[in-house]
């Protein structure tokens, strides 16, 4: 079970918390620095000895284990290299009153953010699968007072019913519903949902936008709520974790083809927008 003690009892101290604030001052185009963060990070994760760290990142409290899982230690050290522009493009282009949907919320980096810079009026739906990491997502829901995030724990998939996924060990952000990487972890049987029996199921008539990271499962996803959701259904802006070599189809095609154009990828992901 996740610690559930009082938000700052793992605030940053002594060397560790000199080590996070040099890391998160690092420049985005800074190779050289890019390497000493990764230096300083280690040492730092030695220092902790298995115990996370409170911080507030993106405007939110979030407690962070940064071990086996890549999201939490880059969000924890070096938060501005986490999709920086795929947050700007959400923050720019999504209202007030956005419904947004983190689909792999995994501790909750996107969900928090979107509800940091959205009001109260805001809908945001963060679904995680994997038992331990809900537990997470959901103590950093509980620190904030935002109000607007639902979190769902199943996987979303192209069938309801339970579903096997695959963990990844060395990387909890890498589980899956399709076998990746080296399958050294375990099997662990999740329920599952389909995107659009999701929407229905939270009363959602209209969604702005959709981060849908499920390492190399997202055409498994959005090609049957492409062709069975209703016009108004359609997200207007997606980032979509590229998974080009683990698809099998081609995604950005169909998505072209139900009226997205691409915008420029960033390194990890594809983004597109309709209308």
């Amino acid at each position: 079970m996740s610690d559930s003690s009082p938000f700052g009892t793992y605030a940053p101290a002594g060397l560790v918390a000199a080590i996070t604030r040099r890391t998160t001052r690092i420049g985005t185009e800074n190779w050289y620095g890019r390497r000493l963060g990764l230096f300083l990070r280690r040492i730092a994760i030695s220092l902790l000895h298995g115990k996370p760290l409170d911080v507030t990142r993106y405007g939110a409290r979030m407690r962070l284990h940064p071990y086996n899982n890549n999201c939490e230690k880059k969000v924890l050290f070096t938060p501005q290299f986490f999709d920086p522009r795929e947050r700007a493009l959400l923050k720019e282009r999504l209202p007030q009153d956005c419904v947004f949907l983190d689909i792999g919320a995994n501790i909750g980096a996107y969900a928090l953010c979107v509800a940091a810079f959205s009001g109260p009026q805001a809908r945001i739906v963060a679904v995680e699968p994997q038992r331990d990491v809900f537990e997470r997502l959901t103590y950093n829901i509980a620190q904030n007072g935002f109000r607007t995030i639902k979190a769902v724990s199943c996987a979303v998939a192209d069938k309801a019913g339970e579903l096997t996924l695959f963990i990844d060990p060395r990387n909890r952000g890498e589980s899956s519903l399709r076998i990746v990487g080296t399958n050294e972890g375990a099997q662990v049987s999740v329920p599952a949902i389909t995107l659009l029996d999701l929407l229905h199921n939270e009363g959602l008539t209209r969604v702005d936008a959709i981060k849908l990271d499920v390492e190399g499962a997202e055409d498994l996803i959005l090609e049957p709520f492409l062709r069975e959701a209703p016009e108004g259904l359609l997200p207007r802006f997606l980032v979509v974790e590229n998974g080009t070599g683990q698809w099998q189809i081609d995604l950005p095609a169909l998505l072209v083809k139900h009226g997205y154009r691409a915008l420029p990828p960033s390194r990890m992901n594809l983004m597109f927008e309709r209308g």
